[in-house]
């Protein structure tokens, strides 16, 4: 259902592939500025956070990519 009206919005699996890239290097950015920032420990965690982002967006990215597959045939 999810995946139906996100593809209903016009989302595309490119698009979220792209957006877990996106939270990879959003969160490989966030950690190299906790190296010059003065509260390391919070800019860490962003980074950390950011970075969780990605397994999500490739699992929609899939499921995207089967519904696309799907409407092909």
């Amino acid at each position: 259902m999810l995946i139906k009206a996100l593809r209903d919005l016009g989302v595309s699996s490119d698009l979220s592939y792209m957006a877990a890239m996106g939270s990879i290097l959003l969160a490989v950015i966030s950690w190299a500025a906790s190296k010059r920032a003065q509260d390391r420990a919070t800019a860490e965690r962003w980074g950390i956070f950011m970075g969780l982002w990605a397994p999500t967006f490739m699992g929609i990215g899939n499921a995207l990519k089967i519904e696309e597959m799907s409407r092909e045939k």
